[in-house]
């Protein structure tokens, strides 16, 4: 099972309110179907179930355990598509430009993640990562100074951090001359 398979049903799901919450509700039923038609079709196709894999029973919401899905390929809808759900694709690779081309691979770039010891390899995968944010040995970590935000066809501009305040200006420029 591995240790991501050993971790994830130890993640704390359930009220939102609660500090020690990690994952709350699925915004909506809407949302809800969406996360159990893209498990559902990922496992029709192949994919193995690591952990979670179905709805959890919880009163005042719509929750699912968190899923840690393998043995997809790369371009596969539930690995190339953002799911908005408690959802992670695993995909096995052999070195680090392979890695960088698999996470670049697809037309969403809202975040990534990067598990190293390595603090050179930190900066330069972060680097070649085209992701508006990216979490090294972290995951989810915001804070208002930090500008946060998608690049490629996850969003426009940015919330938090100065570079929020763009979206709400408009630079006008005006040249005048006083030769006729």
């Amino acid at each position: 099972m591995g240790i991501l398979g050993q971790a994830v049903p130890g993640v704390p799901i359930g009220d939102p309110l609660k500090p020690e919450t990690v994952i709350g509700p699925l915004s909506s039923k809407v949302q809800f179907d969406k996360v159990s038609g893209m498990v559902e079709s990922a496992i029709a196709r192949g994919a193995k179930v690591v952990a979670g894999g179905k709805a959890l029973e919880l009163n005042g919401g719509y929750f699912y355990h968190a899923t840690v899905l393998a043995d997809l390929p790369n371009d596969d809808v539930a690995v190339a598509t953002e799911v908005f759900g408690p959802v992670l694709t695993v995909q096995p690779f052999d070195t680090e430009e392979e890695a960088i081309q698999m996470a670049n691979g697809t037309p969403y770039g809202l975040a990534a993640g990067l598990q190293t010891t390595n603090i050179a390899r930190a900066h330069r995968v972060s680097a070649a990562l085209d992701a508006g944010i990216v979490w090294v040995n972290s995951w989810a970590l915001l804070d208002p100074a930090i500008p946060f935000g998608g690049v490629k066809a996850s969003g426009w501009g940015r919330e938090y951090g100065p570079e929020a305040l763009e979206s709400y200006t408009r630079t006008k420029s005006v040249v005048i001359s006083t030769l006729p």
